[in-house]
């Protein structure tokens, strides 16, 4: 085994919900057609690490533990890189606007980036961010 990520899958138990959320207001756009908007699985092309959803209930009948019990937490976050600070900001609007959960607005960090973080229809948070300038 190499130490390198090829694949993040997000489970989910509402796949419409999540299909039209990473579709349609982050802008993923599906491998193939799905044949509905409810299907088991679907990969997004992408460049870099390959990303897609897939429904617990097809992952409980390979009869691994914990696809069948109720979902809780938040136990990953993705990050999206915006081009520039004053980019976080209307990169969030637009977001919201278009259905994201508003988590948190954008705010300057002490880590020396301006962030954001919304959710998906699970509840998953996740942020934008773009580094700030330089102190003078």
């Amino acid at each position: 085994m190499r130490a390198q990520i090829a694949l993040i899958t997000i489970f989910t138990d509402d796949m419409p919900a999540m299909l039209r959320f990473y579709r349609d207001v982050l802008g993923f756009e599906p491998q193939h057609a799905p044949d509905s908007d409810a299907p088991d699985y679907v990969e997004f092309k992408h460049d870099g690490v390959r990303f897609a959803l897939c429904r617990r209930a097809v992952m409980a009948q390979t009869g691994l533990p914990g696809y069948t019990e109720p979902f809780a937490g938040h136990p990953f976050e993705l990050a999206f890189p915006c081009d520039s600070p004053e980019n976080v900001d209307a990169s969030y609007a637009a977001l919201v606007a278009q259905g994201a959960a508003a988590i948190k607005g954008p705010a300057d960090m002490p880590w020396n980036q301006r962030t954001a973080f919304i959710a998906d229809p699970d509840g998953n948070i996740h942020e934008i961010f773009a580094d700030l300038p330089p102190k003078a």
